[in-house]
């Protein structure tokens, strides 16, 4: 017998993508589950499993209701699915905001039970201090300014940031301590596009653009709004596909070859042998 096996393929890491400043843009997007990861893993970088998959997949409202156990449900899903991306999972809302030693440890749990490279925080004006106490320990982090999600209840809603000076100093700031702290890229959601350009310019580390600039090191966007599978898509939203029509399509032909009684028909029926 054969003894040949598969020539293991080496993912991508923290320090590749932090190689990658200010060169070939970084492909990133977000993925929940082992189909989809599977279909994106070949034309991505970095694959994100984002606490949107409380709203995409389960249906919340925001981001706030998701656990630490749904993060890693679907961290393990993403990590099976893929072979070569890196795959960074969202720490929720509430477990790496506190004491450093509760983040470091939450960090070290999603990566011991999923496998991921990485994790990543909405790095506000107090989680500087983690994100490094968690790099010093041996988790990659990356950082995340601009439009936070999980600050939704404070903010009052999913707002676009940095128009004004005060809010601009702060946004800036916060990408430099992320970066000073130790982060290997720095997602820059729903800014201004000039302070996106000036992020990418001011940090060392990569920026990775969500409704921010062109100008970013690289893009990232929920797939699911990227291919249409919903009716309603944020302004930075490009759709390349309309997946919800299509499915549409399909559920209606086949409700009505069901109503027709023309499925199933000869090819997908099992039938007795002769004799």
């Amino acid at each position: 017998m054969s003894s040949h096996r598969e020539a293991p393929v080496r993912r991508v890491a923290a320090p590749d993508i932090l190689a990658r400043k200010g060169g070939t843009p970084i492909v990133c997007l977000t993925a929940y589950t082992a189909p989809m990861a599977d279909l994106l893993d070949e034309h991505c970088d970095l694959l994100l499993v984002g606490d949107s998959v409380g709203m995409v997949i389960h249906g919340l409202p925001n981001t706030v209701g998701v656990t630490l156990d749904m993060m890693i449900l679907h961290g393990q899903a993403v990590m099976r699915g893929s072979r070569r991306a890196m795959v960074v999972v969202d720490l929720p809302f509430g477990s790496y905001e506190g004491s450093a030693e509760v983040a470091y440890d939450n960090a070290a749990r999603v990566m011991k039970e999923t496998g991921c490279s990485a994790v990543k925080v909405e790095a506000g004006p107090t989680v500087a201090a983690n994100i490094e106490y968690m790099v010093r320990r041996g988790i990659p982090v990356m950082g995340h300014v601009g439009l936070r999600p999980q600050a939704v209840m404070v903010e009052g809603g999913f707002k676009a940031k940095g128009k004004g000076g005060e809010e601009r100093r702060l946004i800036l700031e916060e990408a430099r301590a992320a970066a000073d702290a130790g982060a290997f890229a720095v997602v820059v959601e729903g800014v201004a596009e000039g302070l996106a350009r000036e992020i990418t310019q001011d940090i060392a580390v990569p920026t990775i653009g969500i409704g921010a600039s062109a100008g970013c090191d690289g893009q990232i966007l929920v797939t699911d709004d990227m291919l249409g599978l919903f009716d309603w898509t944020p302004k930075f939203v490009r759709r390349y596909g309309d997946i919800r029509g299509e499915i549409a399509k399909a559920v209606a032909a086949y409700a009505e070859d069901v109503r027709n009684r023309t499925f199933p028909g000869p090819a997908e029926i099992y039938f007795a042998k002769a004799g």
